[in-house]
């Protein structure tokens, strides 16, 4: 696969979507925070009624969530606004609300934007893929085991739940430059912790868990489902780092995930996400500027319906002879021929 050349200058030109702006994170804030915390209380009271109502809410109000975080994310990449004590301010209360540890959580997604696509850090903020040179020297409880972990039921549901309930709340990450970052996660944990118990006390312990897991559970999975639709397409990058290319990476390694208006915003415009990677200083509410006005950018990347990204829950293995993903059928038909 060769590597994607772009002249410097058109690249550059993307610096100028970079330029925050108070009013547009102020109207954010409240058109994400507002209807989250009224959907919140409607599900609080709905309780007392059908559950069923309380989990079509909470279907929704996963979605503002999703809104919340992307702030959260933006002020991890220190945008959203120029201020930085506003931002720490800002990204640390979206943190509460998503339970997504706001300085930790930045600092592994930084990694994985500068490491995107190298396959000796494909486990580091990433969802793990092996290569079938990997996959075929497995035994078969090898094999059994990342099977059962790139299965429809652990990658899409209980993985995305353990992802944000338990996986955060741990400093799992052993690289020095975290050895900092224990405490605050540590600190994060404790506030939540003293957070949600004080909340349990005054609104009812399982009314309160049962309609905050609710929104918990959906948005991890929402999460998790951008996530892999962005980085694990069958023309994904994947490449080892003698090879690798920053800009490739971005480009080929993410996708622009064409959905519906109303899922754009919901989502923060996050499925514009090869422009995100090319440039991630840039604010979510100029992502789709940036992108109405470089169409030609979109020559570099694959560009994915909402239905046309459901079978990329098929793609398991990264193969190096064809730089693509493949599904586990079509590895073992092609071990039955000796192709592999």
């Amino acid at each position: 696969m060769d590597n994607i050349k772009i002249d410097t200058a058109q690249l550059k030109s993307f610096n100028i979507y970079t330029k925050t702006s108070k009013k547009k994170a102020a109207i954010q804030l409240i058109n994400s925070f507002g209807p989250f915390i009224l959907i919140w209380i409607l599900m609080y009271l709905s309780l007392d009624y059908s559950y069923w109502i309380t989990f079509g809410l909470g279907i929704i109000n996963a979605f503002f969530l999703v809104r919340i975080f992307i702030i959260q994310h933006d002020c991890g990449h220190r945008t959203f606004l120029s201020n930085s004590k506003a931002r720490a301010i800002i990204g640390y209360i979206c943190s509460i609300f998503s339970t997504i540890p706001f300085h930790y959580w930045a600092k592994s997604h930084h990694l994985h934007h500068s490491h995107n696509g190298q396959l000796e850090l494909r486990d580091l903020g990433d969802i793990d893929t092996m290569t079938v040179n990997e996959f075929k020297v497995l035994n078969k409880w090898g094999r059994f085991k990342y099977r059962l972990y790139r299965s429809f039921l652990v990658m899409f549901i209980l993985g995305p739940i353990y992802y944000v309930v338990i996986h955060n709340r741990l400093p799992m990450i052993k690289m020095d430059v975290f050895k900092n970052e224990k405490w605050r996660l540590w600190l994060n944990n404790l506030l939540l912790l003293s957070l949600f118990i004080g909340l349990g006390y005054l609104l009812g312990f399982g009314k309160f868990f049962l309609t905050h897991f609710t929104i918990v559970v959906i948005f991890s999975v929402i999460a998790i489902w951008f996530f892999y639709v962005q980085h694990q397409h069958e023309e994904a990058y994947k490449q080892w780092m003698d090879k690798w290319d920053y800009l490739t990476a971005a480009l080929r390694g993410s996708t622009y995930y064409k959905v519906p208006a109303l899922f754009n915003w919901l989502t923060g415009n996050i499925g514009i996400h090869h422009i995100h990677h090319l440039n991630p200083a840039i604010p979510n509410y100029n992502l789709k500027k940036a992108l109405s006005e470089n169409q030609w950018i979109n020559q570099y990347v694959t560009i994915l319906t909402f239905w046309e990204s459901l079978k990329l829950a098929s793609n398991k293995l990264w193969d190096e002879s064809q730089d693509r993903m493949i599904t586990f059928r079509e590895y073992y038909s092609r071990e039955k021929l000796g192709l592999v």
